[in-house]
């Protein structure tokens, strides 16, 4: 079922299947208001023949994707209130895709940013801006959260979400909110299997920061995949987590290569920061770790080794 009022669209397809003493009107005007709030904090970017979105990221800075942009001068972005602003690329990260924009006196709020993650289930809305300037909405689940997804060469987006809210091209760059109003991610506008691909805002949001001040993303490179375990009773050690990371794939010739990181090592510890997923590896990796040689604790076959391995940087084109 699809509904339209003004200049707002939402899809509310698979809805039939909630509860009948759900209150629709009611949970449609919640949405409603969820999108105007966000609204001000979501721009047209214009960078190509058909514009695309952005989100205000903070004062006179926009969070876009290079999709949106199609080339990296004559930039401009459409506020909520029409004004047309010169913008120019500050920066962007090949990885992600994800680009920033600075203008002039753009004058609207920066997007709020969920307090929680998204979860597989949740409902939510894509918001963005149509060729007129409109705001236009799409509402889907929260299907799948998953990752990393390569992105070319030594480069990948380590966790992105996939929604079944639909998105035609207008939505990249766009903001991805909860049903407060609230931002869990970026809209990129692409989809795997039918499904939309949202960059989450934990990452957006580094991204952002790391490009403003360097011009590019710096993040450090290891060339190992992982997935989280449980240890033992017996492999663990009195005051440590509960979970590591289980190495199931290392880049050949990587620093994990390298420096001696073998399929089902357990990687209890990175520069002494103890590492129980994907993501918690992730965040010790953003900076200025690129270069340095760097202690790494791992579990093989019951023992403990300490390795030492010399960070990479993962490619920029």
């Amino acid at each position: 079922m699809a509904a339209s009022g003004g200049f707002v669209t939402i899809a509310l397809e698979g809805l039939a299947t909630m509860t009948s003493d759900v209150d629709l009107a009611t949970m449609s005007e919640q949405l409603a208001n969820a999108v105007a709030s966000i609204s001000p904090s979501v721009v047209q970017v214009l960078g190509r023949r058909r514009p695309a979105s952005g989100v205000v990221y903070a004062d006179d800075v926009v969070l876009t994707t290079a999709r949106a942009l199609g080339r990296e001068d004559r930039l401009g972005v459409r506020t909520d209130d029409g004004r047309a602003l010169d913008a120019e690329l500050a920066g962007w990260d090949p990885a992600t895709g994800l680009a920033i924009l600075r203008t002039k006196e753009l004058n609207s709020p920066p997007g709020a940013v969920a307090a929680t993650p998204a979860r597989v289930g949740h409902f939510a809305l894509a918001v963005a801006r149509s060729w007129s300037n409109a705001v236009t909405a799409s509402a889907g689940i929260v299907s799948v959260i998953g990752g990393p997804l390569p992105t070319g060469p030594g480069r990948a987006i380590d966790q992105v979400i996939r929604t079944t809210a639909p998105m035609h091209d207008g939505f990249a760059g766009g903001a991805f909110i909860d049903t407060g109003g609230r931002i869990v991610g970026i809209a990129t506008a692409a989809s795997i299997r039918g499904l939309g691909v949202v960059i989450p805002a934990s990452i957006a949001w580094k991204t952002a920061a790391t490009v403003l001040e360097h011009g590019r993303l710096k993040r450090g490179y290891l060339g190992l995949a992982g997935q989280p375990v449980r240890l033992t009773d017996r492999q663990r050690v009195a005051g440590r987590p509960e979970h590591a990371l289980l190495v199931v794939g290392v880049t050949s010739g990587s620093p994990a290569d390298r420096a001696g990181v073998l399929v089902g090592d357990a990687v209890l510890e990175f520069d002494g920061h103890p590492v129980e997923s994907p993501e918690g590896l992730l965040e010790l990796l953003f900076g200025d770790r690129a270069g340095q040689a760097v202690p790494l604790r791992v579990l093989r076959g019951g023992e403990m080794l300490d390795l030492s391995v010399t960070v990479g940087e993962r490619l920029a084109h």
